[in-house]
């Protein structure tokens, strides 16, 4: 049956996607009987070989299309209880770590030797950190100017180091006044 849009499908149409839809949902509802299905460990269950029967005949292509476009949501729930009944059985656990396998191990190794990398990098930035001298202080000091008054009959505290006291002046730190243009001395 061609692909076609959902203003062209007949009525008989519409009922056909939807018979279908059920007898999948349908087969896949058949709860598993323990006595019927008795064989060796590791054996594929009948729920199982359902499913890779969907799969082959790309059914399960199919219900991927339905739940996302746009166009077919009429059939959303439809193809929501198809989906949760395919996982029925299943353990997340599991799925997750079937679904990693050989590339999963390769992730892991790749994480680890990124990790003792990192490690390995840490290390050396603390050792080179601790080699580094520390780092220098811009405080330069306080010194009492003795003789040299401030406000008031306390001594001046200098704050600048000693290499700067030459160029010490009352005004050291203060704004300049600003003279206007047409004030100023021609």
């Amino acid at each position: 049956h061609s692909t076609q849009d959902w203003e062209q499908r007949q009525e008989e149409d519409t009922l056909l996607i939807e018979r279908i839809l059920l007898l999948v949902r349908n087969v896949l509802h058949v709860p598993p009987d323990p006595m019927e299905e008795q064989g060796v460990d590791g054996d594929a269950s009948v729920h199982d070989r359902v499913l890779w029967a969907l799969h082959i005949s790309g059914m399960d292509d199919l219900l991927k299309f339905l739940a996302s476009a746009q166009m077919e949501q009429q059939w959303a729930l439809h193809v929501l209880e198809i989906i949760s009944l395919m996982f029925r059985d299943q353990n997340p656990e599991e799925l997750a770590a079937l679904g990693q396998g050989p590339a999963g191990a390769e992730h892991r190794e790749d994480t680890q030797e990124l990790e003792i990398l990192r490690q390995r990098e840490l290390a050396e930035k603390r050792a080179r950190a601790l080699q580094r001298p520390s780092r220098h202080s811009r405080f330069g000091g306080s010194y009492i100017l003795q003789g040299l008054k401030s406000i008031g009959d306390r001594d001046v505290v200098f704050h600048k180091g000693l290499h700067n006291l030459k160029s010490y002046s009352h005004d050291l730190g203060k704004e300049p006044r600003r003279v206007p243009r047409r004030r100023q001395a021609a």
